[in-house]
């Protein structure tokens, strides 16, 4: 089989391919120094701006298709086709007919296209948000590694790395590619966690994720193989067809099993067990199931959501951000590809689940959250709680495509024009505005708004916890008095996350994906929401109260340097000044002396230490300008969110 490549089409990844390459090989032949940690960090952002410009080109070809007519029949669940969308590595067309069990080389020209990678609107939008959030993570790392101590040249290039495996993914329209590039995101982070040398806690967090992530795989990779069984392929266009009966399933052979003559279709569409033998709809659902828990231990929902706080609190600041935002952001790709175009079919089976899933993600979440006195910790159950809100429009994801499409749930993957290598129109791959229904779009545009929020928070967290060596909400108190811009900024993310004027953006967010569960027919999971939102109110309330609270009797600490001096502070990190099992120990040798009689005494206990963010890490406040700017904007005009998740405006 030759397959033509159209590197146009892979160019995103690839431009992160090749920079993560060129750190590694500047990092072996150049001296190390902070020059040159500073130098990789710079060619990081250039790849991925690399990236995202291509990013852009292709949205911007993809458009241009779409106002010449290039393609749709306007048959999707959007409201249009992927008639601008490109592909590569299909099968050629010569083999298509026989490769979808069509018959001969010489079937009828609307055999479904049988493509590994797509690039759609989907697959664009999904994209970017992974890029642009990239750039906030590479800035909060060149923070992380100033002071020295962790591998810049490993750290950038693993992270390029994960961030090439979460572009990939969304483009990934089969199995194996979907597994490659889900492992791809998920295996850099094992190493960048276990960076921080010496350090007990961070060795702790990237064990506990590697077997957490081991088993998730073995879970999911068992799943997969049951679907590719059944199905007969890997193409997730073609396993839509046969779990939605449309065509016979080469895998279940003899009479009853999903065959031509026994498949019983309900009126929406959905092959229903009335026509399987009992074995072969019990293996589906075995295989749906186990999908959607491994799926589920990569975006950290209940109950496969405990490695969470340990991990995010054990890790370096940046790489919790990382898995908060980017990682998450994968795994949601990957979770909606397979349910809304392989399994659209099996809808039945899968939406109570994610029903339930959500229920129970968002409200243990919130409920933890309240019990959380380090930082850290609670932006972590903070984030679990997120992924049931982003999750909950899935719930009904089938009810909106037979809403905005009278064709069926079948339409949300059905017949599709895309560009092929060669110029060719291929039918049959799914389009990117028709993956992009009501429901998707629901959850990306929480998504896309709560990467904003969630960024924001996490680049004034790490400023702090190089200052504070426990990094609790104590240590916030008066931050606003004391750094007027991380406060502020800080503050404006939490507000955002509660859904409070004036950061509108999480209260838009909420809004659409309410309007979508009411909708959809699932008022009771939007009761649920609206439960827990107010729960939520209390922590985010809580700690930007902490805030903006003036602390009483706190010494005035030095600056905050990049490498702060042996002794200059009191405030260094927790592996210099106490042993891991918390205690305190004695001053060793070469340690500051304490305060002389009569010297002023030095913050009381529970009181916030007097930190001093100045401008030593300017990344840092890069990242932090960019992630709040981004919520303002949404916060201002939320329709920018809602058009790029393809949504109507609020009426």
């Amino acid at each position: 089989m030759i397959q033509q490549i159209d590197y146009f089409v892979i160019a995103p990844p690839l431009a992160l391919a090749l920079a993560a390459g060129l750190v590694l090989l500047l990092d072996a032949f150049l001296p190390s120094g902070p020059r040159i940690r500073t130098a990789l960090g710079l060619v990081t952002i250039g790849g991925v701006l690399v990236a995202l410009g291509f990013i852009v080109a292709q949205a911007t070809r993809a458009g241009a298709g779409v106002r010449a007519g290039g393609g749709g029949q306007g048959g999707g669940a959007g409201g249009g086709q992927g008639g601008g969308s490109m592909a590569t590595f299909c099968v050629p067309d010569a083999l298509a007919p026989a490769a979808a069990g069509r018959g001969s080389a010489g079937g009828t020209a609307s055999v479904p296209a049988l493509c590994s990678f797509v690039a759609d609107r989907f697959t664009l939008v999904f994209a970017g948000l992974v890029l642009v959030a990239a750039l906030v993570v590479v800035l909060m790392s060149m923070t992380e590694l100033a002071a020295g101590g962790i591998p810049a040249g490993e750290w950038y290039f693993l992270l390029l790395c994960t961030i090439t495996g979460a572009v990939t993914l969304p483009a990934s329209r089969d199995l194996i590619m979907l597994v490659v590039a889900l492992e791809l995101v998920s295996l850099p982070v094992f190493a960048l966690t276990a960076l921080k040398r010496y350090d007990g806690r961070a060795s702790e967090a990237a064990v506990k994720l590697f077997v957490v992530s081991v088993v998730s795989t073995a879970v999911m990779l068992f799943g997969v193989s049951l679907l590719y069984g059944i199905g007969g392929t890997v193409y997730l266009s073609r396993l839509a067809e046969v779990f939605s009966g449309a065509v016979p399933a080469p895998g279940a052979v003899g009479t009853g099993a999903l065959g031509a003559d026994a498949v019983t279709s309900s009126a929406a569409g959905m092959v229903t067990a009335q026509g399987m033998t009992s074995p072969t709809a019990g293996v589906i659902t075995v295989g749906v199931v186990l999908v959607l828990a491994g799926f589920a231990f990569k975006i950290a929902a209940v109950p496969f959501h405990s490695w969470a706080p340990d991990v995010y609190q054990g890790a370096p600041v940046p790489v919790a951000a990382l898995l908060s935002v980017i990682s998450k952001a994968a795994g949601f790709a990957g979770l909606i590809l397979l349910l809304v175009t392989a399994l659209s079919g099996q809808a039945a089976t899968w939406t109570p689940i994610v029903a339930i899933i959500a229920a129970l993600t968002m409200t243990v979440g919130n409920l933890l959250a309240l019990r959380q006195r380090s930082a850290v910790r609670l932006l972590a159950w903070s984030s679990v709680a997120q992924s049931g809100y982003i999750l909950a429009p899935l719930a009904v994801a089938h009810h909106a495509a037979e809403r905005m499409s009278p064709a069926g749930p079948t339409s949300a993957s059905g017949p599709a024009q895309t560009t092929s290598p060669g110029g060719t129109t291929l039918t049959g791959v799914p389009g990117g505005e028709a993956l992009l229904s009501g429901a998707v779009g629901a959850s990306l545009t929480y998504l896309i708004i709560y990467a904003a929020m969630n960024l924001g928070a996490f680049a004034v967290v790490m400023l702090v916890s190089r200052a504070a060596a426990g990094n609790e909400l104590n240590d916030y108190r008066g931050l606003a008095y004391r750094s007027p811009v991380a406060g502020l900024a800080l503050g404006f993310s939490l507000i955002c996350l509660a859904g409070l004027p004036p950061g509108l953006a999480g209260l838009f967010a909420k809004v659409v994906v309410f309007r979508e569960l009411v909708n959809g027919g699932a008022g009771w999971l939007a009761v649920i929401m609206a439960v827990n939102t107010v729960l939520g109110l209390y922590y985010y309330v809580s700690w930007t109260a902490q805030i903006f609270t003036p602390a009483p009797g706190a010494a005035v600490a030095p600056q905050l340097t990049a490498a702060p001096r042996p002794g200059a502070s009191t405030l260094t990190s927790t592996s210099e000044l106490a042993p891991a099992s918390g205690g305190s120990s004695a001053p060793g040798p070469g340690s500051a002396p304490g305060p002389a009689p009569g010297s002023a005494p030095g913050p009381a206990p529970g009181s916030a230490p007097h930190l001093s963010l100045g401008r030593a890490f300017p990344a840092a406040w890069v990242a932090v300008g960019l992630a709040v700017a981004v919520a303002v904007v949404f916060s201002v005009a939320p329709q920018v969110a809602m058009d790029l998740a393809l949504l109507p405006p609020f009426s």
